[in-house]
């Protein structure tokens, strides 16, 4: 069974983008909306996935993101245009909030991306 590696953008509301890798997305995007990643992604609020692929080579996936990150912003948007031309947020059904309102905290859904 080959691993997958995720190459993904994240954007927030003023379409200010972030792009990374991961080996788990769900996990990864959790701890992105749940602000445990410090840095430019809280600090900027990016909390919607609005492009990702997968692959099953480590070293591609971190060269696609690097080639990603050195695009110009038009570049980018015109891949996420492509495939999402909506900005529709990709994994906003892999998680439901926690039912304990004291919790309120989200969780991962069954059958969301690893």
């Amino acid at each position: 069974m080959s691993k997958e590696y995720y190459v993904y953008v994240m954007a927030n509301k003023s379409r200010t983008l972030y792009t990374g890798v991961t080996n788990n997305l769900t996990r990864r995007m959790y701890e992105h909306k749940s602000k445990l990643v410090s840095g430019f992604t809280s600090k900027y609020n990016i909390q919607f996935l609005v492009y990702y692929e997968a692959g099953s080579d480590i070293n591609a996936a971190i060269a696609r993101e690097k080639q990603i990150k050195g695009w110009l912003r038009s570049k980018k948007i015109a891949l996420i245009d492509s495939m999402n031309p909506t900005w529709k947020d990709l994994s906003e059904e892999w998680y439901e909030i926690d039912p304990d309102p004291e919790n309120g905290k989200k969780s991962a859904v069954n059958g969301a991306k690893n």
